[in-house]
């Protein structure tokens, strides 16, 4: 039977109840302990595996990177613009998602390299690393999916909880929702201002005017790498390759500027520039637009793909929200169940678990957000078991599944009304994954079992793991 099943017949209520309900206040501080030896557990195993993980990641995104600038050299190829902008886009989602990401969240401060560190680390995105460590790291990480206080709860643009008050501005949703797709990293960046704040008066100006200063500073070097200086190599590299070979490269007949000219009025007489322009230029031209067009629709791959991740991850039916007086007075073990449910997983290999970020393992993330993402598949089957054994949900579904949840939510919610999802019901593992670890099953967890052996006072322990970013605030240990 699910939670919501068991909310009506008890109660006669459509909203689903608190999965916190069943389970006492002792019950919740064991749990909060099991969380805790997990994730002290994995802190006192980091090692040289975990650090040649994160930089042999980085060295083949640098690769890729570079595999597809050379390939856009010669952008007027048709498959060499396909293999360079398949390269490029693949690269930015590898910056985006598994390094820059996670970097970001303090996942590699451990290693103390001065390079990998969230005090220092910046990336290939719209959004500034201060302002974006702040919105999510802190805020949103902190309070996951507490309505009013999670501001990545509808990015503020979107109505995505029946609970949330209806506006006719949200009957838009389902078109700007495609707009955020293609355009995500400067959404993001916008929502990262706080519009809400500055809408309040909360914000001071100085504050509103640093940050859209560094904005600013990012969509120039991004403008000028994407949009100019790249295709201006890729256009000298063809007049180079032009010039050596004897003008034995292929190129338009008719330049694009040329045409342009002889449409004006005023250069329309001068036929020897436009004739100059036709003969020289119409290889470069092509070029450098075909580089640009290129450099485009990567950075679209990019948007699509971490929006479609994202989404996946925050918004599908399974995910719980909560009232603000629900989480008064939380514990950390109420703390971790809110993180636990309030993000949903994302079904898939090792290959789109990597090109994800690892933030398929959207539940894991939330649970520890400064644990190295590679981690997340190893604690996953000891989250199934906490889940099974106190008789809580663990979100999950395929891609297309939970993608398809998230759309159907935001075309209907653009509307006045609206119901809470049905909830799924405690966690029943999969007969294969049950076999698969009976043999020396004990009623204790594997976390319960490291409990003993790994120091509670671990200096990196908990996700409040201080590093150069701004950190998530859970309640402190033991509080329960």
């Amino acid at each position: 039977m699910s939670i919501d099943e068991t909310t009506r017949r008890v109660t006669g209520s459509d909203e689903p109840v608190n999965p916190l309900a069943h389970l006492s206040d002792d019950t919740i501080a064991e749990l909060a302990k099991e969380f805790d030896a997990i994730h002290d557990e994995v802190y006192a195993s980091l090692g040289d595996k975990d650090r040649k993980y994160i930089t042999s990641v980085i060295a083949a995104q640098r690769q890729l990177l570079v595999a597809g600038r050379v390939l856009l050299l010669g952008s007027t190829s048709k498959p060499a613009w396909l293999a360079g902008t398949a390269c490029l886009g693949i690269a930015k989602i590898l910056e985006n998602m598994e390094i820059g990401h996670n970097v970001m969240h303090g996942q590699w401060d451990w290693m103390n390299d001065p390079e990998i560190h969230s005090s220092v680390w910046d990336w290939d995105t719209a959004s500034t690393a201060s302002s974006w460590k702040h919105s999510h790291n802190y805020v949103h990480h902190t309070y996951t999916n507490i309505r009013g206080k999670d501001k990545d709860l509808g990015y503020e643009i979107m109505r995505i909880d029946p609970r949330q008050k209806w506006h006719p501005a949200y009957l838009a949703q389902p078109f700007y929702n495609v707009l955020l797709m293609a355009f995500f990293e400067w959404g993001v960046a916008l929502h990262d201002l706080d519009i809400e704040a500055i809408r309040r008066g909360e914000k001071p100006v100085k504050d509103l005017v640093e940050d859209l200063k560094g904005i600013g500073v990012k969509a120039r070097k991004q403008f000028v790498k994407d949009y100019v200086g790249w295709p201006l190599i890729s256009a000298g590299a063809f007049a180079l390759a032009q010039v050596a070979s004897g003008g034995r490269l292929p190129e338009s007949k008719r330049s694009r500027l040329a045409s342009k000219l002889r449409g004006s009025a005023r250069f329309g007489k001068n036929r020897r520039t436009a004739a100059l322009l036709d003969s020289r230029f119409s290889g470069i031209e092509s070029t450098f637009l075909s580089t640009v067009a290129a450099n485009f629709t990567a950075n679209i791959i990019r948007n699509v793909w971490s929006n479609a991740i994202i989404f996946c991850g925050h918004f599908p039916d399974q995910a719980y929200t909560f009232s603000q007086e629900e989480v008064e007075n939380e514990t950390r073990g109420g703390w971790y169940v809110r993180q636990l449910v309030g993000a949903a997983n994302i079904d898939g290999g090792p290959l789109f678990h990597l090109m994800s970020g690892n933030l398929s393992y959207q539940v894991e993330h939330h649970l520890y957000p400064d644990m190295p993402s590679t981690r997340y598949a190893d604690v996953a089957p000891k989250i199934k078991d906490i889940c099974e054994r106190y008789e809580l949900p663990y979100n999950t579904g395929p891609f297309f599944q939970q993608w398809g949840m998230v759309q159907r939510t935001i075309a209907r919610l653009a509307f006045p009304g609206g119901k809470t999802r049905p909830k799924p019901g405690p966690y029943r593992p999969e007969e294969s994954w049950r076999r698969k670890f009976a043999e020396g099953a004990t009623k204790d967890s594997e976390a319960a079992k490291t409990r003993g052996r790994v120091p509670a006072g671990h200096p990196a322990a908990g996700p409040e793991h201080n590093s150069g970013g701004v950190d998530v605030q859970p309640p402190p240990r033991g509080d329960d």
